[in-house]
């Protein structure tokens, strides 16, 4: 399928789109990195009971979802492949709009990220390498050496990110107000110039059991997140943090190893798999966040107690005439 495959995108259209995706990557990861305390991050490494929770969730859930779904929906290598790099991802910062948008903690959100992303650098090699041994004639159909290079691309930025927070704090706002905007422009112009070469043509050149896995893979992470939070004994907050985290991954950085570790001609219309996925993981997430706000209106509010203060005779007396 893939070598048949011809790209809808002329050679300029297809440079064009790569060097978008890698410029919002690198401002995406800045910006991220500007959101980063170097204390914080101490500070949760001193006591590392969410740094736990978001490894466990992150490149635990997450994979193993991606390779449960590959076997059920008995997807072929090169989608296999596809679908296991998706779900060894990070997570991505959307989370820590979804985890804003339904009141969670934002200090876990954001350290929870920092940790997936810098853990990836060797978490996803490893986790692609483990499963992979799971399929026939897959494990050398991986490209590690691409993949990390990628990584290497995202954590570069990030670093950056952090020291300008640590060192010169004043134009961390800044620098991430400007690196949403630019990241809005760049992302509605991809969007554009893929609506106009692709059209609709995205939902029939990838197969209906890659559409299943990119609509379950979410929404089983947002799941087992909360699941595996309540099992820790987290709070309300902590719990949509940790759902959010666990179901988010950085659809950025997956588009980017797609596009960077195989050819057009192995991967074929599979690039276009984070597409698809980032929609259904924004639509679960906002449908989440929908229901959330609903049944924080519907909710009776608590009343507080009257409380009454005991009233001294003795110091009424020496008040007294």
């Amino acid at each position: 399928m893939a070598a048949a495959f011809q790209s809808p995108f002329s050679p300029a259209m297809d440079k064009a789109i790569s060097g978008f995706t890698i410029i919002i990557l690198f401002i995406t990861m800045i910006s991220l990195g500007c959101t980063m305390e170097v204390s914080k991050i101490k500070a949760h490494i001193v006591r590392p009971k969410g740094v736990a929770i978001a490894v466990v969730a992150q490149f635990g859930i997450m994979p193993l979802t991606a390779f449960s779904l590959a076997k059920i929906f008995q997807l072929c290598p090169v989608e296999a492949v596809t679908v296991l790099i998706c779900g060894c991802c990070p997570g991505g910062n959307l989370s820590n709009i979804f985890a804003l948008a339904l009141k969670g903690d934002m200090n876990l959100s954001i350290v929870m990220t920092t940790c997936s992303t810098v853990l990836a650098l060797g978490m996803m090699p490893l986790l692609l390498y483990l499963y992979c041994q799971g399929f026939a004639n897959l494990a050398n159909a991986v490209p590690y050496t691409g993949i990390t290079i990628a990584l290497i691309m995202t954590l570069a930025p990030c670093a950056i990110g952090i020291a300008i927070n640590h060192w010169f704090p004043r134009y961390s706002q800044i620098i991430i107000k400007a690196g949403l905007t630019i990241l809005l422009i760049a992302s509605v112009a991809i969007g554009v110039m893929s609506g106009i070469t692709i059209g609709g043509t995205v939902w029939v050149v990838l197969s209906p059991q890659l559409i299943g896995v990119a609509c379950l893979m979410p929404l089983i992470g947002y799941l087992l997140g909360y699941i595996l939070s309540t099992i820790f004994r987290q709070n309300g907050q902590c719990r949509r943090t940790i759902s959010v985290e666990t179901g988010c991954q950085n659809i950025q950085l997956c588009s980017t190893i797609l596009k960077v570790a195989f050819s057009p001609e192995v991967i074929g219309p599979l690039y276009l798999f984070p597409l698809i996925y980032i929609i259904f993981q924004g639509g679960e997430a906002l449908l989440l966040i929908i229901l959330f706000r609903i049944h924080q209106r519907l909710k009776p509010s608590k009343k507080e107690k009257p409380v009454y203060l005991a009233v001294d005779p003795k110091l009424e007396e020496m008040k007294g005439p």
